[in-house]
């Protein structure tokens, strides 16, 4: 097939290169020629064996650096492999081609840009210069951008290339997609015009320049004798016919190459596939390239063993892998510690809780601490907690919750509702979702309000024309809602907010909007969970007016909240907008702070912690609803969770919750599926272990209702019929009064408003309240089922 060169007698262990290597990575870095696969578990080396078998195959006279080209996923990890090499030998490695796959598309398009019909000076288009581009061009051609949205048309070109697709080649088997074929065609022809190439162009005319060229295809597989592609599990359909390009040409089924193809990869870590990635592509190259060395990297050289026995266990349910288990030399460590909380709110708390017992007692800093989701919208409890315990944190990789634009433009209606002449909420939301309000009537706006001495708000009826028309018909809808929302509960204003702006359905037509629309949806949560924390009740009127229409603040008996500086008394609604503003400015660590990091388990790929937190691992939630049916999807989620689990170096928590609010509604939770396959021996129950996940759905048959047998199992009462699993059901109110021993007169601790006095109780069950007298604070209303307080002896 291609000629074999020998490994050399019994490689030196005092070879400066290979002196460090455990057997397996040995074994790699000097394999021989010709296609390989290696599967590196999480925390095994790989970078290092990358690095060193480049840096063997030079130091040993069998490439040149121009034989070799390495593929990455990320510039930071091309550059950390040039850097590497650079240390250990003094070798040009300029003369390599080391970079990503678009890196190396696009060299290799500069250096045949007539052949690939491309100016010389072609220019690059990122993802929002190509949804920019995209939107001029349905401005052009007046396309309905409610009926084909920009982002989703973005998002389908993108998709059409990926699968190596030019418009003719897709199907049209709609009216839609006819209509998206002629965009996509359009598209092309702007982008040819321009000369200008986006992400996925430089992929496909890269791979269609060599498809089509045959002198140049054998060019370019005579030249590189060695190919190494890293993250192998990563690559999507094209990226994956592009290596066989230059990899070697098909023959009775299988590639005779001139050089070598080594993958480095771990199917087990395989989790973007809805970014186009195809963990079979892996058992494919294995299939198409005759690849008859598979080197397991199993030694993993960060975590102790009960982390790496959960991850074994869990990962040992998938069918489809090419299996293999990490093991360590650094012993059992601590158990993996598993809570079970009664909601999110305990959830969260507990999570703080045990941060400040690793900061203050086991020396952990902060920067070495995550906390891991699966779905963005769980970071608002997790957040609030951490903020109300003054622990610096950061969003990795994203905004915090109060940051993310889809929540500011949400609470800048609000603020207009208790405050109309707010100018910069005004010109945040005043054309969002867009109403035909351009830059142009905006400064048309700010020149009359200046004029006037007025707000914007105010100085709209100065505007003359068909500008005054859309910014009219604006203040029109802010004192429409005003009016729809009087004497109503915080959370019905926000709903009804929401609904009367068309913000969610503006990102419904977002092929990227469903978690827009699910941070939306649990605004709603915070909003309910701080007005019973901080004592006003659930049903408080939230924005009172007066009688000439203004607001109004609360009266008595209505709890309220004071301003510290002012002394006055703050609506619900003003209150929730201050504590707003004050989670988004206030404990957000600054760049390289010391503080817990905060991420999806998506973000955390390549990242390691001291200690980690993995919550809400309920079904429906993790494993994800929409993959706990399917096989293929399923096993994702499962590979995700062995991400997340293997990210953890001394300690590791996993906590579910028997309530949770989430999209907007209270509801019952099973907890994971995947607790049931982790190993007994490896975790440490921190409250009573409860029926599995197989026993409960046995009750009414997998996958169908949750019954109310094994709702009992948790300590619910029934709550009438449900529709399925994870359907959307009321907290069930509890009979008689919670046993807290609280009476008017007795001292008692609340962690954020200090000691305080009980003055009076009221109500009874999850609706009873007590009215403490704080020392800092004043007095407040706090829901007791919320409110933790302690009876100060």
């Amino acid at each position: 097939m291609f000629p074999q060169d020998p490994l050399p007698d019994a490689p030196s262990a005092a070879s400066p290169l290979l002196v460090h290597l455990n057997p397996e990575q040995l074994a790699a870095v000097t394999l021989p020629a010709g296609h390989a696969l290696i599967l590196a578990g999480a925390g095994s080396g790989k970078t290092r064996v990358l690095t060193t078998r480049i840096a063997w195959l030079l130091q040993n006279g069998h490439a040149r650096p121009g034989s070799i080209l390495a593929v990455t996923f990320t510039n930071k990890a091309a550059k950390e492999m040039v850097a590497r090499l650079s240390a250990m030998l003094p070798v040009h490695v300029r003369g390599m081609w080391i970079g990503t796959f678009h890196g190396l598309c696009n060299r290799l398009l500069r250096a045949h840009h007539q052949a690939a019909g491309l100016p010389q000076t072609f220019q690059i288009l990122d993802t929002q210069d190509q949804l920019a581009a995209v939107k001029r061009l349905c401005k052009q051609h007046n396309v309905d951008d409610e009926r084909f949205a920009p982002k989703d048309l973005a998002h389908f070109i993108a998709n059409c290339k990926e699968q190596g697709l030019r418009p003719n080649d897709v199907q049209g088997q709609d009216s839609n997609t006819r209509k998206k074929i002629e965009i996509y065609q359009l598209y092309e022809e702007q982008c040819q015009r321009e000369g200008v190439v986006d992400f996925g162009e430089l992929m496909l005319r890269s791979y269609e320049l060599l498809r089509d060229n045959d002198h140049l295809r054998a060019h370019y597989q005579r030249r590189f004798a060695h190919i190494l592609v890293d993250e192998f599990q990563d690559t999507n359909q094209l990226q994956y016919a592009w290596l066989k390009q230059l990899a070697g040409n098909v023959v009775d089924g299988r590639y005779q190459a001139h050089g070598s193809v080594l993958a480095v990869g771990d199917d087990d870590q395989s989790i973007y596939a809805f970014r186009g990635a195809r963990v079979g592509n892996m058992a494919d190259f294995v299939r198409e390239f005759g690849v008859q060395q598979q080197i397991k990297l199993e030694q993993n050289y960060r975590s102790y063993s009960h982390i790496l026995d959960s991850a074994n266990a869990l990962i040992s349910h998938n069918s489809s892998r090419l299996g293999k288990n990490l093991r360590t030399t650094q012993g059992p460590g601590e158990p993996v510690r598993v809570y079970e909380a009664s909601s999110d709110l305990a959830e969260a708390q507990w999570m703080v809780d045990e941060i400040k017992q690793l900061l203050r007692s086991d020396g952990f800093e902060h920067r070495e601490i995550a906390v891991l989701y699966r779905s963005n919208a769980q970071s608002r409890v997790i957040e609030s907690a951490l903020f109300n315990a003054g622990v610096p944190y950061r969003v990795y990789g994203g905004l915090r919750f109060f940051e993310r634009a889809e929540i500011k433009h949400a609470l800048a209606y609000l603020r207009l509702l208790e405050n109309p002449q707010d100018d910069t909420s005004f010109a945040r939301v005043v054309n969002f979702p867009p109403r035909g309000i351009g830059a142009r009537s905006i400064e048309v706006l700010q020149d009359a309000a200046r004029a006037a001495g007025c707000s914007l708000y105010d100085g709209v009826s100065a505007v003359p024309g068909k500008a005054g028309i859309n910014l009219g018909a604006f203040v029109a809808l802010v004192d429409g809602l005003r009016a729809q929302t009087r004497g109503l509960n915080l959370r019905s204003i926000i709903e009804q907010m929401l609904e009367s702006t068309r913000l969610v359905a503006h990102f419904c037509t977002e092929k990227e909007g469903a978690d827009r629309i699910e941070n939306l949806q649990e605004l709603i949560n915070a909003a309910e969970s701080f007005v019973t924390q901080e004592g006003f009740g659930r049903d408080a009127v939230a924005l009172p007016l007066d009688e000439h229409g203004g607001a109004a603040p609360p009266k008595p008996p209505m709890p309220g909240i004071v301003d510290a500086d002012t002394g006055e008394t703050l609506s619900p609604l003003a209150a929730f907008l201050t504590h707003a503003a004050l989670e988004a400015g206030d404990n957000q660590a600054q760049a390289g702070q010391n503080a817990v990091q905060l991420m999806t388990v998506h973000a955390s790929k390549g990242l390691e912690f001291d200690g980690v937190f993995i919550g809400g691992m309920e079904e429906g939630l993790f494993p994800h609803e929409n993959a706990a049916s399917e096989r293929d999807t399923l096993e994702e989620e499962r590979r995700l969770m062995y991400v997340a689990i293997t990210r953890a170096r001394r300690r590791l928590y996993l906590s579910h919750s028997q309530t949770r609010m989430l999209h907007g509604q209270t509801r019952y939770n099973i907890r994971s599926r995947f607790f049931d396959e982790l190993p007994e021996a490896a975790l440490k129950w921190l409250t009573p272990k409860r029926q599995s996940f197989a026993a409960l759905a046995s009750h009414s048959g997998a996958g169908s209702a949750y019954s109310s047998s094994a709702r009992q199992s948790f300590g619910f009462k029934s709550a009438g019929a449900e529709s399925g699993v994870f359907a959307h059901l009321p907290v069930p109110p509890r009979k008689g009064a919670p046993a807290h021993g609280l009476a008017a007169g007795i001292a008692v601790f609340h962690t954020k408003f200090g000691e305080g006095k009980v003055l009076a109780l009221e109500g009874s069950g999850t609706d009873e309240r007590a009215q403490v007298h704080f020392a800092r604070h004043g007095s407040k209303w706090l829901l007791l089922s919320v409110a933790k307080l302690t009876v100060v002896d």
